[in-house]
């Protein structure tokens, strides 16, 4: 296939991902007229969407594919929890709370040897809790093909970035309660827990994959690390609250209406 015609294909893709996220609805993964072949044409078909949705953010979600390869897509809108900010709900939609992290420094690409855990903690300059959106113009998600997950940004459908937590938090915990209800009514009431058991394992694996862009991981950026609660799904607009151990706590709107 010519590079004229890869690049309408690019284009015509991120241009149907962008219209049904505007217009709020889904296809099945069968009814896209192509799909991406892998992590790198789908990461340009995400830029391609970004750059269509004008996304400016230095706010990223770091992610691990069924292949273990570390990915990222920018998280928009990007809001902070005060005053109290309204977010897009969507039918289907789901919350996942995480720990974000800002780094005070640059990470960049290493041609010999690797970043370690302890390095990266010390390029952390800030830490929040916040909760993250998550909504696919692709009906099935990431089930069917995950690089068509990853072209429409991970299903990242805005993110709220609540208080700011010690530096303790990255310490490995165990334990700690965390609470999300809708309008007073609970929808999960347990212990934080990270699918990979360490909430920088994620961005640790990115930081250390030498093919990430060179300038992907700088001072002052922000990136989430995964769900503490798997993915909630919100049945219904209305005000999230959401508390973690027993002195943090923020809240944020869900709307229909835009």
């Amino acid at each position: 296939m010519s590079d004229s015609y890869q690049m309408m294909d690019t284009n015509n893709l991120a241009q149907t991902l962008v219209r049904l996220r505007s217009e709020g609805k889904q296809l099945p993964t069968t009814q896209f007229q192509t799909l991406p072949a892998d992590r790198e044409s789908a990461m340009e078909i995400q830029g391609v969407v970004s750059e269509l949705e004008n996304i400016d953010s230095r706010a990223w979600k770091v992610a691990s594919s069924p292949s273990n390869d570390h990915v990222v897509a920018p998280l928009h809108p990007f809001v902070r929890s005060s005053p109290k900010p309204t977010l897009i709900w969507r039918q289907g939609i789901k919350l996942e709370v995480e720990i974000a992290v800002k780094l005070g420094k640059n990470l960049p690409v290493l041609s010999n040897g690797a970043y370690s855990r302890s390095g990266l903690a010390d390029a952390i300059s800030e830490i929040y809790l916040g909760a993250e959106l998550v909504w696919s113009a692709v009906e099935e998600g990431a089930r069917i093909s995950y690089p068509l997950f990853l072209a429409d940004r991970l299903g990242n459908m805005g993110y709220v970035i609540g208080p700011r937590l010690p530096a303790s938090t990255l310490d490995p915990f165990g334990g700690m309660p965390l609470a999300v209800s809708l309008d007073r009514a609970t929808l999960h009431d347990g212990v934080a827990q990270h699918p990979a058991g360490d909430v920088l394992t994620w961005l640790l694996g990115y930081a250390n994959d030498r093919s990430r862009p060179s300038a992907s991981l700088l001072a002052g950026s922000v990136f989430t690390t995964g769900s503490l609660c798997g993915a909630i799904e919100i049945k219904k607009p209305g005000e999230i609250v959401i508390t973690f151990g027993p002195e943090t706590a923020f809240d944020f709107v869900l709307s229909a209406e835009p």
